[in-house]
């Protein structure tokens, strides 16, 4: 077990529409939002960006200008903020995503290490949305492998499924990766692996020994006792609006502080003390 936990705070995600939400879309939101986070204990805040036009803040941008105007605001604003940027893309064109990646050199990205068929379906038996295929094929992975190798980006693999947990292991087998290993085990898509505390154990049986990890819990107030376990096996932890706006006691939020917060708890309840930023660069291994 890692005696400090690192937090991380998914500041906005993709899906969630500034219209109907409370989300940062703007570099002044993103700062003011990534602030409070990092006062209340994330020393890594998890990007997503969005367009910056009047009305269009709901869709998503891979504008490499919005990314360093982002990313600027936030460091100014936390200061040794790690930054994990967003890379999810699907179909064929991920040019953008990968020129993101490139050009800003963030410490962290997300790698997402396999596909997934991402479904949903609402209470009266229709998709929530057109079924559609999050498509992370071996050759794309590689793809992003190789520019955040060459920029010295730690990758940190997305795993939505228990399958895909495994393909990272054989990623470094085949030395399509060599570095600093992090999971991210995404729990609570409908159609992935569920928020369950029971499955995590087995999760961390099939990862490398050596990787660090962390869960992604998608959901409302269920998922709180998954953060507590992750807290009690070692794992690092995150949350944040990208990934729910709910508490324990089903209270909505209004701020990613709320939900870091809320981590934090977790993780000083299994007696572990909250990682600064320059403690998470040394745990994660970051050269910068």
């Amino acid at each position: 077990m890692s005696d400090k936990a690192v937090i991380t705070c998914a500041l906005n995600g993709v899906l969630t529409d500034p219209k109907q939400h409370n989300v940062p879309v703007t570099p002044e939101q993103m700062a003011r939002e990534a602030r409070a986070a990092f006062d209340a204990g994330a020393s890594v805040m998890h990007i997503h960006l969005r367009q910056q036009a009047p009305g269009k803040g709901h869709l998503p941008s891979w504008e490499v200008s919005v990314s360093r105007e982002i990313q600027q605001a936030i460091r100014e604003a936390c200061p040794g903020v790690i930054i994990n940027h967003t890379s999810g893309v699907s179909g064929p064109n991920y040019s953008g995503a990968l020129d993101c990646i490139r050009e800003t050199k963030p410490e962290i990205a997300a790698c997402n290490a396999g596909s997934l068929n991402y479904l949903k379906v609402k209470a009266d038996n229709t998709w929530a949305w057109p079924p559609m295929m999050f498509d992370n094929a071996v050759e794309k992975v590689k793809d992003y492998l190789d520019v955040m190798n060459a920029v010295g980006t730690i990758p940190e693999f997305e795993c939505f499924d228990v399958g895909i947990v495994r393909c990272v292991g054989m990623y470094t087998q085949v030395g399509m990766y060599k570095g600093p290993l992090e999971y991210n085990f995404v729990m609570g898509v409908a159609s992935g692996m569920p928020s369950d505390p029971e499955l995590l154990p087995i999760l961390i049986k099939l990862k490398r020994p050596e990787a660090h990890f962390q869960v992604t819990a998608i959901g409302r107030e269920e998922i709180w006792p998954l953060h507590q376990r992750c807290a009690e096996l070692g794992g690092h932890l995150r949350t944040g609006l990208e990934d729910t706006f709910y508490l324990a006691d089903g209270k909505k939020v209004t701020s990613n502080g709320q939900l870091i917060e809320a981590v934090a708890a977790c993780a000083r309840r299994a007696g572990r003390e909250i990682a600064s930023p320059a403690e998470a660069r040394k745990i994660f291994g970051t050269n910068r």
